[in-house]
């Protein structure tokens, strides 16, 4: 009987798009068109990796070389030292980064004061809106050897000079601005969780870290794994603006990444075609690091029985 009701209800949703597929057209075709344009073409752009660029013979007319681009950058000095920074910024980025927006979830749905906990929220999400070059305009100010990081330690160390420090600086101010905006998705999968449950616990003599652990945790689980297989599949996504604003000559050694390497090189030097294959060559680690992922997290949902 319920086989036969949902066939009926596609037979149903089927002959209304028929029916009314001049309205589907009409409203899909704006999206499909800016996809298309915006996604799609520019994917052609990826030839310029097999290709000796010239701007003057266009994508199609210059000549092709295959993976000499892709060879010289494996083979290149520099190879290990931008996939193993950018690498390490990613993987300790996630590693640290990923539990704090869960944290603060599991600390805001705590808290029963309605106002003191809008005003906590309106604290933590306001970084989210500071733009990257502000941003790290305030990270040089406040690790400047006078700025009042050095004051309250009682030092003159220019922070920002130290190969050693970028990486922690790098990922406690992405920390910092995102955590808050992200948890956002937490709290709003906690207000959903059963109340019954809680009371149950409660009644049975269970404290706040039980509580958390047997009834905040299974609720947000589901969401919990998503959010990881999206992120760990931006391992290699990190972006250029932040990395390339926060170097200096003295940490470049740490703070030279693939993405400011392409930048340099195709925008700031005009080598196109070498650039485009060592953006192609970060996007198809990303691609792998996303199914590696994706299989691990699957075979451990299955392993559970979920």
């Amino acid at each position: 009987m319920e086989k036969t009701t949902n066939k009926r209800n596609e037979n149903t949703g089927l002959n209304y798009i028929k029916k009314n597929w001049q309205l589907y057209v009409v409203f899909m075709l704006p999206a499909f068109l800016l996809t298309f344009v915006f996604k799609y073409l520019p994917m052609g752009g990826i030839l310029m990796a097999f290709k000796d660029y010239n701007p003057r013979l266009g994508i199609l007319g210059s000549e092709w070389v295959g993976i000499k681009h892709f060879s010289r950058f494996i083979s290149s000095p520099d190879f290990v030292n931008y996939l193993l920074n950018t690498l390490k910024l990613s993987v300790y980025g996630l590693l640290w980064g990923f539990p704090v927006p869960i944290i603060l979830a599991l600390l805001l749905n705590r808290i029963r004061s309605k106002n003191i906990k809008k005003n906590i929220q309106l604290v933590l999400y306001a970084p989210n809106f500071i733009s990257v070059i502000v941003l790290c305009g305030m990270v040089f100010i406040f690790l400047s050897p006078i700025g009042p990081i050095n004051k309250v330690l009682g030092t003159n160390i220019n922070f920002m000079t130290m190969p050693e420090a970028f990486r922690s600086i790098y990922i406690a101010s992405g920390i910092w601005q995102g955590a808050g905006w992200a948890s956002i998705i937490y709290t709003a999968a906690l207000s959903n969780a059963s109340q019954e449950l809680t009371e149950a616990a409660i009644i049975d003599g269970a404290d706040v870290l039980r509580q958390i652990w047997h009834v905040d945790i299974p609720a947000i689980k589901s969401i919990i794994v998503i959010q990881f297989i999206l992120q760990a599949g931006n391992i290699m996504s990190l972006g250029f603006e932040k990395a390339y604003a926060l170097q200096t000559p003295m940490n470049i050694s740490s703070s030279e990444i693939l993405p400011t390497y392409v930048y340099k090189l195709g925008l700031q030097m005009g080598d196109y075609s070498f650039s485009t294959a060592v953006g192609l060559f970060n996007s198809i680690i990303n691609v792998i690091l996303l199914l590696v992922v994706n299989g691990i997290v699957k075979q451990l949902n299955e392993g559970e029985g979920l």
